[in-house]
């Protein structure tokens, strides 16, 4: 291994070009006060969402959406989801859809109307998308907030993933904040709501025992006893639960369960003392509220879920449509209750309401306690009670009520909205990482013990194309995650408009493929992921082993002509991030000289030219081996300029290579080392072959000389010896 000559020119040269970009990119201007539902009103027609629909009303001053009439009847409303949530897309523009629901919070129907998503603009049918759309008609948005928007099956378009759940995500979440504004289902009527606003007292002198507390409604309490849970389970009339009743004295405690918002400055420092009380001021973030629960008796209102699944599946908090489940890290043990007279408890805990919970402290809220009883081996059955709470009007203090005003995106709110979609994926993708993170521990591994895998020349062929079979189907056909130009470009456009990982992190895999990528560009240049991990590379490599096994004869290109053409790609991508610069949707369209939408990400479902393309593509791989890679690709491009700076050489040369052997260089498949042995680090697929030849002692000239002196020296040393046994076992004559 040594240290690589790093040539920082190029890199230099790009990390300027990065740099206009983030100096061309215009400040974030404030957000217009005019709803952008005004744009696109004009552009759609009523009976689209509702064929009895005769128009739409004037939008309202207050809520920017618009009234759909059928004459003077109102039958719903429409409204754009940019007006109400971020749906910025991977493009790093906003996704417009418009979305019309009904009086009792069900959905007419949605409509794509602005969008600069790449993959939708070029590649993705309309019918796709419009069957896509279709499918929200009749969503029950009640439901969905019952249910934190997952009380529907989501239909994902191949290759657009992030897309469809960033639109997914705004059209929910958007037609929730609708319903609720205008009580649409029987959900909170936020818009008609014209009593006083009140807000937590920072008074923090109503400090009381925990008698006072207990009465006047600070802690509030719910009791059940053994008799009183039997008779419950009798009630519902389940044979099974009747029959396996609790048995011990019906007066014996079953719960014994208190509750009270310690977020309420004099509450917290009453229960809590002053040491606690600092400490959870210090654990919630701004927006954020926490409750105590104490519990005793022989039911845990925690039970043991939670230390397998991470969530307390016994308790849930709901105020109005708004529930809150707790997670483990919204929880944390309290020793005692630091308020005079206070008994002791079994259970004691903190947990934590978080901000885009939407929880008023000053409104009232019930904490729900689920209670089981097993019926079989596996099965129970279920009960729920509720301990009702309101907050004592002391620990209130009135806000002075304002004129009604456009609902505006609540960047709080919205950023940790999306921050749990992409948590959420990655929690549904954990096999795919771990799959993946295998693949790259394996690939880590070849790398740095490459002597080891090498060294059997049979073994390394068959372990190469294993991987590259892996590559292509789990990688690339299985799970989309084809690296491409277009994903630099959506970075450009997020360092433009204000970068956000969200997006990024929406595709598990692509995000970690992509940091691999940037660590790899460090070690080993670009071949890392151009050589393994590219799907539409694998795709090339294993069609043209394929071929070759069919006796397909494969072409050499001259040299000279060879190093004329390599260039191209390099061209390819400056000419595309120049286009980038003027506009990032025109350069987008360009970028469809990668055919890796068309082969791996739809899998070639898509219209002919884009098939042609990519079969022509394919097609002249067969005969020259990677030839898209060698003289096309502006992605292996990109990451060859920046792969100048690796650290190491790790591929091992002798001398010789080059002057005078030749073995090398006319079997790199991609003709990366030159004709005087060097190796150009820019078109290195890092395939490994040069090693395998490097310790080949039928072909390297050098180990062949190597073992010829071994043999030589063998046969010597068996020849000596031989006439030594004979001369000491020839008899002297007596």
């Amino acid at each position: 291994m040594r240290y690589a000559k790093t040539a920082l020119p190029p890199f230099l040269i790009l990390a300027i070009l990065m740099l206009a970009i983030a100096l061309n990119a215009t400040a974030a201007t404030a957000q217009t006060t005019r709803p952008v539902l005004e744009k696109f009103l004009p552009k759609i027609e009523a009976r689209f969402f509702a064929p009895e629909a005769t128009g739409f009303g004037e939008i309202r001053p207050d809520v920017p959406l618009a009234p759909i009439m059928k004459g003077d009847e109102v039958l719903g409303y429409a409204f754009i989801t940019s007006d109400y949530v971020g749906t910025t897309g991977y493009s790093g523009k906003p996704i417009h859809v418009m979305v019309a629901i009904d009086l009792d919070g069900k959905l007419f129907g949605a409509e794509l109307v602005k969008h600069s998503e790449p993959i939708v603009l070029i590649g993705i049918p309309d019918s796709k998308i419009k069957k896509l759309t279709a499918s929200y008609s009749g969503l029950d948005i009640v439901k969905e907030a019952e249910l934190g928007g997952s009380g529907h099956d989501l239909e994902i378009i191949s290759g657009a993933t992030v897309t469809i759940m960033i639109i997914d995500d705004s059209i929910v979440r958007s037609a929730i904040k609708v319903a609720r504004a205008m009580g649409l289902g029987g959900m909170s009527d936020v818009s008609a709501d014209q009593s006083p606003k009140r807000e937590l007292s920072a008074d923090q002198s109503l400090i009381s025992d925990w008698q006072t507390m207990s009465g006047d409604g600070t802690v509030r309490r719910m009791t059940l006893d053994v008799g009183q849970i039997n008779e419950a389970f009798e009630e519902t009339g389940d044979p099974r639960a009747i029959k396996r009743p609790i048995k011990k004295d019906a007066e014996t405690t079953y719960i014994d369960m208190h509750t009270a918002l310690v977020s309420a400055p004099s509450i917290g420092l009453g229960l809590l003392g002053e040491a606690e009380n600092e400490n959870l001021k210090e654990w919630l973030a701004e927006g954020e509220h926490a409750i105590m629960i104490a519990g005793r008796g022989i039911y845990s209102y925690k039970g043991s879920g939670y230390v397998r699944g991470g969530i307390f599946d016994r308790i849930q908090l709901i105020q109005g449509d708004i529930s809150v489940r707790f997670h483990d890290k919204d929880q944390r043990r309290l020793g005692q209750i630091a308020a005079n007279g206070a008994p002791s408890f079994t259970e004691l805990d903190l947990f934590k309401i978080r901000a885009n919970a939407e929880f008023d402290p000053a409104k009232p809220w019930r904490l729900q306690l689920l209670a089981h009883r097993q019926v079989g081996p596996v099965d129970k059955t279920f009960l729920t009670f509720d301990l009702g709470y309101k907050l004592p009007e002391q620990y209130l203090e009135p806000l002075p009520l304002v004129a009604p005003q456009a609902i505006a995106v609540d960047q709080t709110e919205d950023q940790a909205a999306r921050a749990a979609l992409w948590k959420r994926i990655w929690q549904e993708k954990q096999f795919e990482i771990i799959v993946l993170g295998a693949m790259l521990a394996v690939l880590t591994a070849t790398f740095f013990f490459q002597k080891q895998f090498t060294r059997n020349a049979r073994f390394f062929y068959w372990f190469r194309m294993s991987f590259l079979v892996v590559t292509l189907l789990f990688l690339g056909w299985g799970q989309n995650a084809q690296l491409s130009i277009v994903n630099l470009m959506a970075l450009g456009a997020s360092l433009q408009t204000g970068f956000s990982w969200d997006a990024f992190l929406l595709d598990p895999l692509v995000f970690i493929l992509w940091f691999s990528v940037a660590v790899a560009l460090l070690f080993w240049g670009r071949g890392a992921f151009c050589g393994w991990l590219c799907p539409f590379g694998a795709l090339q490599e294993i069609s043209n082993q394929i071929a070759r096994f069919f006796k397909v004869p494969q072409w050499e290109l001259p040299w000279g002509l060879h190093e004329r053409l390599w260039p191209l790609k390099y061209m390819i991508f400056l000419g595309l991030f120049g286009m980038s610069l003027v506009s990032i949707p025109m350069a987008e369209q360009y970028a469809e000289i990668e055919p890796f939408k068309t082969a791996i990400i739809l899998k070639f479902d898509r219209a002919w030219p884009f098939v042609v393309f990519a079969t022509v593509i394919l097609g002249a791989g067969l005969f020259v081996e990677r030839f898209y890679c060698r003289y096309l690709c502006p992605l292996g491009a990109a990451l060859a300029i920046p792969g100048r700076i690796r650290m190491f050489d790790w591929l091992d040369r002798y001398k010789e290579c080059g002057s005078p052997c030749q073995t090398c260089a006319n079997e790199c498949f991609v003709q990366a080392i030159h004709p005087n042995g060097q190796i150009n680090p820019n078109e290195c697929l890092s395939c490994l072959h040069c090693q395998v030849l490097y310790q080949d002692d039928q072909k390297c000239p050098v180990c062949i000389k190597k073992r010829k002196g071994r043999e030589r020296r063998s046969q010597s040393d068996t020849a000596s010896a031989a006439a030594m046994k004979a001369l000491l076992s020839h008899k002297k004559p007596t």
